[in-house]
């Protein structure tokens, strides 16, 4: 019988992988599936079949039918519930396509017919909208697509094997093909291109996290005087560190305080009222925990 805790695990981890799949979904429907480019990976060889059959089989059958035997080895061979979390990705991924058409949605492409631009916004939208559910899913699980399926069976089956480029070639591969299967038009692969530079910028910052900011170092003989300024000013939590400068050959101390992005500024014009403190800082990427001041 499942532990309470497991079952909730569980209950999130389908949460995420249903809201990244709508998000998925809804790129590819309104942006992506009807404007002469393809995504990169797996789903890209499954958008160019779908333009190579003239639209007569569904779109969201090819993506079935193309990720839904790799997410299946995933489960037997590498991990079985990361597997399933990928199988219902990519089937509410596709349902959600098949959901806005039933409804009566209309894509981008539709609505704003006649400008020759429309696909350029709507190969930045895709990336951008898109790169945030591929994030929701990195962040998560580690995974995103049939890609990482494809790079960790592989991985299984040759362990000493580089994977690194897997990726590289699937996003290449699908870039050249494109370049043919839109007749030859550069607009398509640049279109494509485009889309996958954007979604993975998106991803970047999504797996960097949204609550970053600052991690600042400072060596001080005024130690009290600028940790009580630090606390009360930017209402941030300071640790004191004893610390011994070598040059001079004398005791010091190092105070090592996290800020928000915003209050760099403000920070600067702080340590500037210290003459001698010497202060160097680095970006953080995401911060755990509340590290403000408790008042």
């Amino acid at each position: 019988m499942l532990h309470k805790n497991t079952v909730k695990s569980i209950l999130i981890d389908i949460l995420y992988a249903i809201a990244a799949g709508i998000v998925v979904g809804t790129a590819y429907f309104f942006f992506q599936n009807s404007n002469g480019f393809a995504p990169g990976g797996v789903g890209g060889l499954a958008t160019i079949t779908h333009h190579l059959l003239g639209n007569r089989v569904s779109w969201s059958i090819l993506m079935v039918a193309f990720n839904l035997p790799i997410f299946v080895l995933v489960s037997a061979f590498i991990n079985k519930r990361l597997g399933f979390m990928l199988i219902i990705y990519m089937l509410v991924q596709s349902f959600v396509t098949d959901l806005y058409e039933m409804i009566g949605f209309k894509p981008y492409c539709l609505v704003n017919n006649g400008a020759d631009f429309n696909v350029i916004f709507a190969c930045i939208a895709t990336g951008v909208v898109s790169g945030f559910g591929f994030s929701m899913m990195l962040k998560h699980f580690g995974a995103s697509g049939g890609t990482y399926g494809i790079s960790a069976l592989l991985k299984k089956a040759k362990p000493d094997m580089n994977i690194a480029y897997v990726s590289f070639i699937m996003d290449a591969s699908v870039v050249c093909i494109a370049f043919f299967v839109y007749g030859m038009k550069v607009t398509p692969v640049l279109c494509t291109l485009m889309n996958l530079f954007i979604a993975n910028v998106i991803v970047d910052h999504g797996l960097s996290g949204i609550k970053n900011g600052y991690k600042f170092e400072i060596v001080t003989d005024k130690p009290k005087e600028l940790a009580e300024e630090l606390m009360t000013h930017l209402k941030h939590g300071v640790t004191e560190i004893r610390a011994h400068g070598m040059y001079s050959d004398t005791d010091k101390y190092m105070l090592v305080c996290i800020i928000n992005k915003r209050q760099l500024g403000e920070m600067m014009k702080i340590l500037k009222r210290y003459p001698n403190t010497f202060a160097s800082f680095e970006k953080v990427n995401e911060v755990f925990g509340n590290f403000k001041r408790k008042v």
